[in-house]
């Protein structure tokens, strides 16, 4: 163990560690769930203090050689410590801790002033000493977080953590399952099927068709995917405090925002209005809504297809789901649609995450006057949302959909014996008396083709052009 200070005095800190005695004080203070912050925003704390560095340099607040210093240490983080033990080991503070995050923008100032310590063959632990100081040393508040405050750099750190993971990692999944999709549409096109409306039989349908309606889902949610980067890409940088910029200067935000956008590809901008974007969460919560609609389409897509592969032979059965595993550890040769059920169980996590995050952002409970005090929760949640979407879609498109195909015979079959193909004579006949002919053939047992031929309610080559699935499917070209 080592001894350290800060404002509150002295603390034992283990003798081995980047973290100082702010940090200290929060491991010992919220041992809740044993949940870290994600990694993902202290390596967005990492690209926001070197920008920051950067930038005090450039304002001629920063000498050369310090900010060089940071900028050295924020690399280290950014590439997650690997010499030093990993990132988990030196941010151990708990997700649920004090809710600006303050604890965790304390720890990224203690550890990027240690590894300044350690880069110059100095112990660990003197980045306060007066002496290291004077003589070029980084100190974590005076230098590491000049110009910051955690109440401007913790909703920053969210917005590039999980602005970066949409473009980097969400929006490329979503496009290739959306490409898939499109492509098994294009190869389903001649499938004609009986269509369903309440679970019940309807009109026939081409199965490309509803596969077009799956991939139509997935685009609109990579579009809403996009709208959500704009949101994010606000960031509260240079508002300090409580939004008014004190102890910093004027142009910080922007140049800021300026080598955010440098060093991530990703637009970012600072806040017009630097008292909604500490004082309130909405960018995030707008994004959780967009992620969750994603989760809705998808599990609406998971869903359906689950449904028509349900079977082998006593059920629909009209898709053919790949056999990955076994499905049961009693009934010999059972398959189970298990992509499928780890899709839908990811939804239902996105959806659950959607909820914390929302009253996070209520006023009254995170959103609180000046400043929103729930951000460590709503930026593990809505990281974690883009991590199960993303990996979900892959394994969506790669473990299903590739090997998915159709059951061709059942289809059509299902579709000679469905009564909703007495729809097409309706115009013909009358809605009344094609009613009474497909109650007439769900009693008998017989097809609607077999009543429509026996009662000669039209003739039968008429009979053949009004009874054609595929003309069906496309009406506007009959």
């Amino acid at each position: 163990m080592r001894t350290e200070k800060d404002s509150m005095g002295e603390m034992q800190v283990p003798g081995d560690v980047l973290y100082g005695a702010s940090t200290q004080r929060a491991v010992l203070n919220f041992p809740i769930s044993d949940r870290p912050v994600p990694a993902g925003v202290i390596k967005a704390y990492a690209v926001l203090k070197a920008a920051c560095a950067s930038v005090n340099h450039k304002l001629g607040r920063l000498d050369q050689p310090r900010a060089e210093s940071i900028i050295e240490a924020c690399r280290e983080i950014e590439d997650g410590l690997v010499s030093f033990g990993g990132i988990a080991r030196h941010f151990p503070i708990d997700i649920y801790q004090t809710g600006s995050g303050t604890s965790t923008n304390m720890n990224a100032n203690e550890v990027i002033a240690n590894l300044v310590c350690v880069r110059h063959h100095k112990p660990i632990g003197l980045s306060k000493d007066p002496e290291w100081i004077e003589s070029g040393g980084v100190h974590p508040n005076d230098h590491a977080n000049m110009g910051q405050s955690s109440n401007d750099t913790f909703p920053t750190a969210i917005h590039v953590a999980a602005a970066c993971e949409i473009h980097n990692a969400l929006i490329p999944a979503v496009q290739e399952l959306a490409e898939q999709l499109e492509a098994k549409a294009r190869d389903f096109d001649a499938v004609i099927k009986i269509g369903r409306t309440h679970m019940q039989d309807a009109t026939p349908i081409r199965l490309g068709q509803e596969f077009s309606g799956f991939a139509s889902q997935i685009r609109h949610g990579e579009d809403r995917l996009r709208r959500a980067l704009v949101t994010l890409s606000e960031v509260a940088i240079g508002g300090t405090a409580v939004g008014t910029g004190i102890n910093t200067h004027k142009d910080f935000g922007a140049m800021v925002a300026a080598e955010l956008t440098q060093r991530t590809g990703v637009k970012f901008r600072e806040a017009p209005n630097h008292f909604e974007a500490q004082a309130a969460r909405d960018a995030v919560v707008e994004a959780s809504g967009h992620l969750r609609t994603l989760a809705v389409s998808l599990s609406k897509v998971a869903g359906d297809i689950r449904l028509m592969g349900c079977g082998p032979r006593c059920g629909i059965a009209e898709l053919k789901l790949p056999a990955v595993q076994p499905g049961s550890s009693i009934m010999p040769g059972k398959v189970n649609p298990v992509i499928c059920e780890s899709m839908v169980m990811v939804c239902c996590q996105v959806i659950g995450n959607d909820t914390a995050i929302t009253m996070g952002g209520l006023g009254g409970v995170g959103s609180l006057l000046d400043l929103n005090v729930a951000m460590p929760m709503m930026a593990a949640n809505v990281l974690d949302s883009i991590h199960l979407l993303a990996r979900a879609c892959h394994m969506f498109q790669t473990r299903l959909l590739e090997d998915l195909e159709p059951d061709r015979e059942r289809c059509q079959s299902l579709i000679e014996g469905s009564l909703a193909m007495c729809t097409s004579l309706a115009p013909v006949i009358g809605y009344d008396k094609a009613s009474a002919l497909a109650k007439k053939a769900f009693k008998e047992g017989k097809t609607v083709r077999q009543v429509a031929l026996e009662d000669a309610v039209v003739p039968a080559d008429e009979l053949d052009r009004l009874l054609n699935p595929e003309a069906m499917t496309r009406p506007d070209e009959t």
